[in-house]
């Protein structure tokens, strides 16, 4: 909670200096346009679940991964590929309380989803972090991600429905195998989604484990539906 304090206070009283480069920013931006713009933007993806397809993909059809197992949620949207230097921003985001770039890139992503073709759901669904984890670090950067995408594309969002049961090792630390099993069940749904249709937010998807977790316990509570928005694939 103190770090979350400390950086809106930095938010509002400090000059406003791009992040990457601490040109002029503008106050409360986080990042000049020069920066923004060199972010390494997502290519053509697979509509499933965002993976970079080759230059030679035509069409929306799925990767071959996601043609031989689907995933549990029906698509993944990224708006960058988790590469320099994006990498270091989200960290940022994660480690140093940076929340005006989190929600300056949130707007980007909401404004990523608002042009493209994406089913607009009706309930947002931030990853949660464990409480003993949200208790050291004081905030989520999903939820943070979260609230330009809420309040743009006048979708609720809701970072209670759901509970992270157990505090499971990071995922960096695991290949995809055990990434899977890290997360076996390590969601619980408080409520009933039937009928409706969820999009989960997150800061980075990299092997899928996390939202494939999520997204088969939001079905199990009766959603019909399950998208995935993330600022990065990796």
């Amino acid at each position: 909670m103190v770090n979350k304090i400390l950086a809106r206070g930095r938010d509002w009283f400090l000059p406003g200096l791009c992040t990457l480069c601490a040109a002029p920013a503008g106050r409360l931006a986080a990042l000049c346009s020069d920066c923004a713009d060199a972010l390494p933007r997502q290519r053509p993806a697979c509509p499933s679940c965002a993976s970079l397809l080759p230059d030679v993909a035509t069409g929306p059809l799925p990767c071959g991964r996601c043609q031989q197992q689907t995933p549990a949620f029906d698509a993944a949207l990224a708006l960058y590929t988790y590469a320099a230097p994006l990498d270091r921003l989200i960290q940022r985001i994660k480690y140093s309380g940076d929340l005006a770039l989190a929600r300056e890139l949130g707007e980007q992503l909401a404004i990523r989803v608002a042009e493209s073709n994406a089913v607009r759901p009706d309930l947002l669904v931030p990853v949660p972090l464990h409480v003993s984890r949200l208790r050291t670090r004081g905030y989520n950067q999903a939820v943070e991600i979260a609230r330009p995408l809420a309040r743009r594309l006048g979708v609720p969002m809701d970072h209670r429905l759901v509970t992270r049961m157990r505090a499971t090792a990071p995922q960096q630390d695991l290949n995809r195998r055990e990434r899977a099993r890290n997360l076996r069940n390590a969601f619980a749904v408080h409520g009933d989604l039937a009928g409706r249709q969820v999009a989960i937010v997150d800061d980075v998807m990299t092997s899928g484990a996390t939202v494939e977790s999520l997204a088969k316990a939001l079905k199990r509570a009766g959603a019909v539906r399950v998208s995935v928005w993330v600022l990065a694939r990796a």
